[in-house]
């Protein structure tokens, strides 16, 4: 017999699966795969771990609530595959009920530094980056509303404890569910905290400045935890925000805020390029007292690309990614170069950002990769290269033989440094099913009516794979890849699905672009 608090539970957990109805009636009546068929994943997960900390949909619950809201993922490589419902599995354990609303935490276990209801701010725009493709938007949306109206109708306190993307996510989105309602409403926050930034970080060259614990990167080679540095990560964060309330004062109709956000982001711009932009070193750096270059690359020189800003001249710096001397380590990408003399010398399992491999920084990293293979030419990195890094990325999310993801690892073993400490366990800190669906599987996000699928999965790699029951723009998308026709039985090649109906095809994997 059911007790009074279970029967609550599914009650909320049905209630707030089914706000978004239509949506998922629509999605579930145009499937191509089979939803049942993905239980056993979550049913494996389940059966796992013994469940000591319940967020708002317990374990029990898990998969009712993951057939309602998660896109369906199938492919021939089965870690990719069982990452994928992984990932989706440990995003709800971090869903949590407030007074305000639903957020999302980043460690399960309580912090002495988080904010109300366990709260941590650095890591917002990934958790608004992965749960965008939730059918129901509740949770991304009421997260933004928590953080920025959870205090008395005011900013959480601890919102500008860490550098944020945060504008930035909000607008993309947008890009996914299309809701303009939501970004209008949330619009005089936004400008609010991008001022506040500009008072509180905005050095007199007007760049921004940050020390590395307040990056959410501790004990970096090229600061430190106090150290107050003009770094790639903040000044980034910021043109991100400022091209974003640019988009979104268009859609308010707001031209004289546009064109001023806008040239607040061109003159960003400028301003990394000249002083963070090390010409000897070909890469984008951390500026210490002066201006004055600490002269080490870094995983967030890679950061620029993530906002689509740098010029084509600049990415000469993606060469180093691929060099196992520099950033490509058999278990991912290290956060500095392995050929510096201070790599990996900070010591370990205090949180370093010396060189060992963090989730965080691959997931952005890995975004910026993929708009750079969208959006340019280039000889540096190219589609199998992608794929190679996601490789790496997915093999690496295991522990003793079972999906996993922490901290932070060794780059040479793989092995997880905080992997036996309950506060690294399912800590939610970087993206997964984001850069599935938009880089591998190439679903491009945007603010118009237009469709674009570009996937960065190399044609002789999969013989098929099918993202499914995407729920974009209030429409169902599917995307298809079957060489031979003989495994979905939607014919040969590539092809993309709206509401059930082909809506463009191709016999080989390449850019599809149509209306929706």
């Amino acid at each position: 017999m059911l007790n009074r608090q279970t029967i609550w539970l599914l009650v909320v957990i049905v209630f707030c699966s089914c706000a978004s109805t239509k949506n998922i009636a629509v999605a579930e009546q145009h499937n191509v795969l089979n939803t049942d068929d993905f239980k056993h994943y979550v049913d494996y997960f389940n059966n796992m771990e013994d469940e000591n900390i319940k967020g708002a949909i317990p374990n029990d619950s898990s998969w009712q609530w993951v057939k309602a809201n998660i896109p369906l993922f199938n492919c021939p490589q089965q870690n990719f595959e069982e990452l994928f419902y992984y990932r989706w599995w440990t995003l709800r354990k971090h869903i949590i009920q407030t007074p305000a609303g639903y957020a999302f935490t980043e460690f399960l276990v309580p912090r002495s530094y988080a904010d109300k209801y366990n709260l941590i701010g650095s890591a917002i725009g990934h958790h608004i980056y992965e749960s965008r493709w939730l059918h129901n938007k509740q949770y991304s949306e009421d997260d933004l509303k928590v953080w920025y109206r959870g205090h008395d109708g005011k900013p959480m306190l601890k919102l500008h404890s860490y550098s944020s993307w945060n504008i930035d996510a909000l607008y993309n989105l947008y890009k996914v569910s299309g809701d303009k309602n939501f970004i209008l409403d949330m619009l005089p926050d936004m400008e609010t905290d991008y001022a506040r930034w500009e008072s509180e970080k905005k050095l007199p060259s007007g760049l921004f400045w940050q020390s590395d614990v307040k990056d959410g990167m501790e004990e970096t080679i090229s600061g430190g935890r106090h150290e107050q540095n003009a770094r790639p990560t903040i000044n980034s964060y910021m043109y991100g925000n400022a091209m974003a309330l640019s988009e979104m004062e268009n859609i308010a109709g707001h031209n004289d805020k546009a064109g001023l956000y806008l040239s607040k982001a061109d003159t960003i711009q400028g301003l990394i390029e000249k002083y963070l932009w090390n010409n000897t070193d070909n890469f984008f750096e951390t500026a210490k007292k002066g201006l004055k270059s600490a002269n080490v690359r870094e995983e967030i020189g890679f950061i620029p690309w993530y906002f689509n800003m740098p010029s084509e001249q600049y990415n000469v710096a993606w060469k180093y990614l691929m060099d196992s001397s520099k950033f490509l380590a058999p278990f991912g990408i290290t956060t500095a170069e392995q050929s510096d003399s201070a790599f990996r010398t900070h010591g370990c399992c205090k949180c370093e950002w010396d060189g060992a491999v963090w989730p965080y920084a691959s997931s952005q990293t890995l975004t910026a990769m993929a708009n750079l293979l969208n959006n340019t030419k280039q000889p540096y990195v190219n589609k199998h290269d992608y794929f190679r890094l996601m490789n790496v990325y997915a093999e690496s999310q295991y522990y003793r033989g079972r999906p996993y993801i922490g901290e932070y690892l060794d780059e040479q073993t793989g092995y997880w440094l905080k992997g036996d400490q309950e506060r690294s366990r399912y800590y939610n800190h970087s993206t997964f099913n984001d850069l599935i669906i938009t880089g591998l599987i190439g679903l491009r996000p945007r603010a118009d009516d237009t469709l674009e699928v570009n996937p960065l999965i190399p044609e002789d790699k999969w013989k098929w794979f099918c993202l499914d029951k995407v729920v974009y723009h209030g429409k169902t998308i599917t995307v298809i890849w079957d060489a031979d026709g003989t495994k979905y039985n939607r014919g040969k090649g590539l092809s993309v699905w709206e509401d059930g109906k082909k809506l463009m095809s191709a016999e080989h994997i390449q850019r599809l672009v149509g209306k929706i």
